[in-house]
């Protein structure tokens, strides 16, 4: 019986999936509560993945998919759930990752997120940045925040985002939402035009160039508050991924206008739950104080852990600290934490330090699709 995409995005959305792979040689895999499970017992054929890909992706879609081998774009599964997908080519086959988004948009409650943090993102002006690995969160988080200030405060917020996730509605603010390769071509292109649209707040989905950070620093130094994204876990390897995107003679130039505008890092990362239902997000949040400013400034980002460590008072914690909370209240198992641990080691001895590794809960091997039951 051939697999229908519409049967998998349901088999999804009743699970509490998060993700659907779909690839020639292997059933329709879902990630649910973040391990890998089939979908089916029959193998997807070449015919499979290319049927299915047509059946939600657009003609201009197909078209740069066989131009440059992959395109991403949103699709809306009736009333239920948007997603978020890539096509690309592997081997010679069509593959395809759909991301369901969930329709609700949480609240800082919900999700995890320190109060603390209301405060820093109503600022007038300034640079947020939320990091972490492709599937942490951050677009979830974001739209938390984007969500906050459009229910509490007037402004005009701009999004930049490839493609669109969260569908915003105007509250109290009023949002406008742009997607890259639909509404404009490209993140450098949307933020050179944004200054001239009157924005209080924008938002760009990933700084993923130097024209980007650029455009994005100078729209945060020029009085508007601004949110980005970058893959990087932890703010002192954050720091310096932006410092070396720009070329030496720039860096000292860039040091001053972080140590300025920079507001904000909130790195994250995604655990299952003990359980086995559902995820929890951990966070590392560096608030720039003047002390974490003057190291910015005098490129000693490597002593921002330790300003972390003893920032607790300005609502600052490192990732690792969040992590060993979650193992201490047994909320997720060891090996899950100590995968995400900045510093495995002093991890492992903190851990085995404060008598939490005396009952570890056994457990396959990661990495293997499990027969859904």
């Amino acid at each position: 019986m051939a697999y229908e995409i519409v049967s998998l995005l349901r088999m999804l959305v009743d699970r509490d999936g998060s993700d659907l792979h779909i690839t020639e040689g292997v059933p329709p895999i879902g990630r649910v509560h973040g391990h890998l499970q089939f979908f089916g017992d029959n193998p997807c054929t070449a015919e499979d993945t290319e049927r299915l890909m047509k059946s939600i992706a657009s003609v201009d879609n197909q078209q740069e998919l066989q131009e440059v081998g992959g395109a991403d774009f949103g699709f809306a599964f009736e009333d239920v759930a948007r997603f978020r997908v890539s096509i690309f080519k592997q081997r010679g086959y069509v593959g395809l990752v759909l991301r369901l988004i969930p329709r609700k948009i949480l609240t800082f409650e919900e999700i995890g997120l320190p109060n603390t943090l209301k405060e820093v993102i109503t600022q007038p002006r300034g640079m947020i940045l939320v990091t972490g690995p492709t599937g942490s969160g951050k677009s979830t988080s974001l739209a938390t925040m984007i969500d906050y200030i459009n229910i509490h405060y007037d402004q005009h917020i701009v999004t930049i985002e490839d493609p669109i996730e969260y569908y915003h509605s105007h509250k109290k603010s009023i949002i406008m939402q742009r997607e890259v390769g639909v509404d404009v071509p490209s993140f450098s292109e949307a933020l050179r035009r944004v200054l001239r649209q009157d924005p209080d707040v924008i938002l760009v989905g990933e700084m993923r160039d130097l024209e980007t950070i650029e455009a994005a620093v100078t729209a945060a130094e020029t009085g508007h508050l601004v949110f980005g994204t970058l893959h990087t876990t932890g703010a002192v390897r954050t720091i310096d991924r932006l410092v070396d995107a720009f070329p030496t003679n720039q860096q000292e130039q860039i040091r001053t206008q972080l140590s300025g505008n920079l507001k904000a890092v909130i790195s994250q990362a995604l655990i299952p739950r003990k359980s086995g239902f559902g995820r929890v997000a951990a966070f590392e949040i560096m608030i720039t104080t003047p002390a974490i400013q003057n190291l910015i400034r005098e490129n000693k980002s490597y002593r921002i852990t330790s300003s972390i460590q003893t920032g607790h008072k300005y609502g600052m914690n490192l990732l690792d600290e969040h992590l060993l909370a979650l193992l201490r209240k047994g909320v997720c198992k060891y090996e899950d934490l100590i995968s995400k641990a900045q510093m495995a080691d002093e991890f492992e001895n903190q851990a085995r330090a404060l008598g939490l590794l005396g009952d570890l809960p056994g457990g396959g091997a990661p990495g293997h699709a499990q027969r859904a039951g």
